[in-house]
């Protein structure tokens, strides 16, 4: 399948990229949904095991949906504003190594807010059940590979929260299943994404 991409390169030094991740994404999540469009998936070309990087980008096989994306005014504010560089919607080459940004919720659940969200989800399933509502009290000690973060906002319930991501590499391009931002999951979502890393200096 023919894909297209562009990137959006954080140009300050100081720049919060886990926030400015979020609102790109957020961005992209309200134009896909406005049109119902599937299959948007977002690559991470300058990502690390030491940091996201400074550099998004958005892949899907219509060359056309991602140059109406890129033209959606908070990215082009933001180039105006000397925040971003665009690049241009181009084709994904043919010999790119194949990636999978993937969501992990997991992770989430080692922090105190995750845990106290799930919780909170618990308790209320519980009493819906009309069952008393006894949690345990167990830590469980886990380990993840490198994993970062992403801030986003949601409009719909009003909450800010985090995405735990997680990077592996592939043997091979996988059908285009993303979340609705843009990433696979530890099961039903598989989609790959071209690693585009050699790919930056076209900004």
């Amino acid at each position: 399948m023919k894909r297209y991409f562009f990137m959006v390169h954080f140009v300050p030094e100081e720049a919060n990229c886990t926030l400015l991740m979020g609102r790109c994404i957020s961005i992209m999540h309200g134009y896909i949904s406005r049109h119902s469009i599937e299959g948007v998936g977002v690559t991470l070309p300058a990502w690390s095991d030491i940091s996201i990087g400074n550099v998004i980008a958005f892949t899907h096989s219509d060359s056309y949906m991602l140059n109406e994306l890129r033209q959606q005014s908070y990215f082009q504010d933001m180039q105006e504003c000397g925040f971003f560089k665009l690049g241009q919607v181009d084709d994904v080459p043919n010999d790119c190594i194949e990636v999978k940004f993937r969501r992990n919720q997991q992770i989430a659940k080692m922090f105190v807010g995750g845990n106290r969200r799930r919780l909170k989800r618990l308790k209320k399933r519980a009493l819906v059940r009309g069952e008393p509502f006894s949690p345990e009290r167990k830590i469980k000690s886990r380990e993840f590979e490198v994993f970062h973060r992403i801030a986003i906002s949601s409009k719909s319930s009003q909450q800010d929260y985090l995405l735990h991501i997680q990077r592996d590499v592939v043997d091979k391009q996988e059908e285009p299943e993303f979340s609705c931002y843009g990433f696979a999951s530890n099961s039903k979502l598989n989609g790959t994404v071209p690693e585009l890393s050699l790919y930056i200096g076209r900004i």
